[in-house]
């Protein structure tokens, strides 16, 4: 059974390393979206803005999102009784709000791309205040495990 802990440390080793990059894009995305609405008038900028906020998505948040998804449902089910525990089932609720913060960002990211600056600059900075709010949700129901 030593090596079920070992594996089990390595693979949270793993999903909080991810964790971070995901939640670096997610801090980061809207920040982007801010000044390309605030730039959208200088082509060559809001050109740079958008391949910068395209590749943040792809090769960034979309990859580390994936390992943050597989890593923690392995954590979950490699620790007896946490898919039946209502602290998880909350911080699940959680993670889907991430990832439906993440959907929204590549559909800003594309239609900005376009020139549909449907969002104001002040909209963008407020959004982008979400990931925080969800990060101390989510930290908070893992660390005290509250309905236990």
């Amino acid at each position: 059974m030593e090596w079920l802990a070992s594996y089990y440390l390595h693979i949270k080793v793993l999903h909080l390393v991810a964790m971070v990059a995901w939640f670096a894009g997610l801090f980061y995305i809207f920040r982007l979206f801010v000044y390309h609405v605030k730039e959208k008038s200088s082509a060559h900028t809001a050109q740079t803005l958008s391949l910068m906020e395209s590749k943040l998505l792809r090769i960034i948040m979309m990859p580390a999102s994936i390992i943050v998804l597989l890593s923690g449902l392995t954590l979950a089910f490699l620790a007896a009784g946490t898919f039946s525990s209502p602290w998880f089932h909350a911080k699940m609720l959680g993670v889907v709000a991430l990832f439906g913060y993440q959907h929204f960002a590549v559909r800003v990211q594309r239609r900005f791309a376009e020139e549909d600056y449907f969002l104001t600059e002040k909209q963008c900075r407020y959004i982008n205040e979400v990931p925080t709010l969800l990060l101390i949700i989510i930290v908070s129901l893992v660390i005290l495990k509250p309905w236990s």
